[in-house]
């Protein structure tokens, strides 16, 4: 039996464990990015930094080497959609961390409507239940490309294939266009309509009011003497 192979880290850690405003950073992009671990992260800020720090050699050096490389991590960055087509070496080192984390498979489900939160995301895809071109993909931190993104869908495999499984977003049908005119008249009615004591009290108050009648005192009766 051969040696079973080393796997190396795929990601460094900051230089220092305690920065405040860089550990609040990474508290907003877990939640917002529904993330498991803070390695997550650090793995995604490493490989933006593999794609700076060869931008900035490139751009230090000139020769066709230098070209053919350029020309290769440009092709590989806008085919992920972090760059467009016409960009250059300087358009590479203006990339942040939230232009990688959005092109990871777990934002993609949940921006296709594919689930209904970042954590329901997570879930359907370790659970091997997301699909791209036929192929499963149980990891969430998969950079999709721009030519698989229309492809992203239900494994045929799984049970969430059927679009009538309950745990599936449907679609709300817009309503008929009778239905909506009833539903832009009803406030209007509402307005109109009136309490019936407050109806009452207006009128009454409208009326006008008819001056009182002055009664004359009749004489009294003398006493009979």
């Amino acid at each position: 039996m051969g040696s079973p192979r080393r796997q190396r880290k795929k990601f460094s850690k900051p230089s220092h464990p305690w920065q405040k405003e860089r550990i609040l950073a990474e508290k907003d992009i877990r939640k917002s990015y529904g993330l498991r671990r803070k390695y997550e992260i650090w793995k995604m800020n490493t490989i933006l930094k593999g794609f700076t720090k060869q931008a900035k050699n490139l751009i230090t050096t000139t020769g066709p080497q230098s070209e053919k490389e350029t020309s290769q991590l440009l092709t590989k960055l806008s085919s992920l959609g972090l760059i467009g087509t016409g960009a250059k070496l300087e358009n590479v080192l203006g990339l942040t961390l939230k232009d990688v984390m959005e092109r990871r498979l777990q934002t993609l489900v949940f921006k296709k409507h594919l689930a209904r939160s970042m954590k329901q995301a997570r879930q359907l895809i370790v659970h091997q239940h997301i699909s791209i071109e036929g192929k499963k993909i149980t990891a969430p931190s998969y950079l999709v490309l721009l030519s698989q993104e229309a492809v992203i869908q239900f494994a045929q495999s799984s049970s969430l294939s059927d679009e009538g499984h309950p745990e599936r977003i449907q679609e709300q049908k817009a309503p008929k266009p009778k239905e909506a005119e009833k539903e832009s008249k009803a406030p209007e009615k509402e307005k109109k309509e009136e309490p019936k004591h407050e109806a009452k009290e207006k009128k009454a108050e409208d009326k006008p009011k008819k001056p009182k009648k002055e009664t004359k005192e009749k004489p009294k009766k003398e006493a009979s003497k």
